[in-house]
C-alpha cells in the first residue's frame, strides 16, 4: 500500500465479540460433552476460533469462525463469528475474502452495533490494496467509496475521523494518477488530452496537494497550443492562489518570457483557481 498515511495491522477486535467469548468462558456453562451442538460445544468451538486468533495463526482462526456458523447458523454465537472470520481474513492478508464476509455480515445484520465498525473494516480491505500511481486505480476508488460510505452512513463513529484522514489521502492518490497521465500526454505533446486531465484535477479534486502543478501543466499546455490568453489568464490563478509556490515562478516565466517583474492580477484574472474552464 503506497498511499501516504499509516495505521495499525493490529485493527481493534469487535468488542461485543470479545465481550461474548469471556462471558461465557465464566459462565461455566455444564453443556453435555458429546453433543456437538449444545451450548457448551459451541462455546468451546468459538474459544477455539478465539485463542487461534490470539495466536495470530489468522489463517486458521478464520476458517475456525466460519465453523462456528456452519455448525451453529442460529445462535447468537454465529452472528459474532461471522464478523471475527472477517477480521481473520483481513489481518491474513485475504481481502477480498474479508470483503465477502464483510458484506454478507451487514446484509444479513443490518441494525447490528458492530456495522459501522464492519464498514471500517470493509474500507480497510480496500485501502491496504492501493498500489502506487503507475498502475490500475480500481482498489483506490473502492476504498474512497467506502470510507465515504463510512462517513455519510455513520458520522458520530470513533471510526469516522480515521475514515475521513484516509479520504484526504486516496483523492490526493487519484489526483496523482490523473497528473502521471496528463504529463505523459504532455511529454507526447498531446496537449488537448493533457489539458483534459488536468482539468480534471482542478475539477474533481480541488483540495489536493497536486492543485499548483496542475494549473502549471495547463500553463504550459495552452501556450504550447498557442492558447496564450488561456495559458496568461491560468498561470494568474496560480499566482493569485499560491503567490509563493515555485510552479507559479515557472509559469511567469512561460508567459512573460522573462521579465523581471510579475504583473498584478487584474480582476478577471484573480478568481479562485476552481473558476469553471
Amino acid at each position: 500500500m503506497v498511499c501516504n498515511g499509516q495505521h495499525s495491522r493490529h485493527l481493534r477486535l469487535p468488542v461485543a465479540g470479545v465481550l461474548l467469548a469471556m462471558a461465557l468462558l465464566l459462565s461455566g456453562c455444564a453443556a453435555s460433552e458429546d453433543d456437538p451442538y449444545s451450548e457448551g460445544a459451541v462455546e468451546r468451538l468459538y474459544t477455539a476460533a478465539l485463542n487461534l486468533l490470539q495466536a495470530e495463526d489468522f489463517e486458521e482462526a478464520a476458517l475456525a469462525f466460519d465453523e462456528v456458523e456452519r455448525q451453529h447458523p442460529y445462535s447468537i454465537w454465529a452472528t459474532k463469528a461471522q464478523l471475527m472470520a472477517a477480521y481473520s481474513y483481513y489481518q491474513h492478508n485475504a481481502y477480498d475474502d474479508a470483503v465477502v464476509a464483510i458484506d454478507r455480515f451487514v446484509a444479513l445484520h443490518p441494525s447490528n452495533r458492530d456495522v459501522p465498525y464492519a464498514y471500517y473494516l470493509k474500507s480497510l480491505s480496500y485501502y491496504e490494496q492501493i498500489s502506487d500511481v503507475g498502475r490500475d486505480q480500481q482498489m483506490t476508488r473502492l476504498a474512497l467509496k467506502s470510507m465515504q460510505d463510512l462517513v455519510t452512513r455513520f458520522p458520530q463513529s470513533k471510526y469516522a475521523r480515521d475514515a475521513e484522514i484516509k479520504i484526504d489521502l486516496t483523492r490526493d492518490h487519484l489526483a496523482g494518477k490523473e497528473m502521471e497521465i496528463g504529463r505523459y500526454y504532455e511529454t507526447q505533446r498531446r496537449y488537448l488530452a493533457a489539458i483534459n486531465r488536468f482539468k480534471v484535477v482542478l475539477e474533481y479534486y480541488q483540495t489536493t496537494t497536486h492543485v499548483p502543478e496542475a494549473l502549471h501543466r495547463l500553463t504550459e499546455s495552452y501556450q504550447a497550443i498557442g492558447l496564450v490568453d488561456e495559458a496568461r489568464k491560468t498561470a494568474a490563478i496560480l499566482g493569485y492562489n499560491f503567490p509563493g509556490n515555485q510552479w507559479y515562478t515557472d509559469s511567469f516565466e512561460i508567459v512573460e518570457g522573462g521579465e523581471k517583474e510579475k504583473p498584478a492580477a487584474t480582476p478577471e484574472e484573480s478568481k479562485p483557481w476552481y473558476w469553471p474552464f
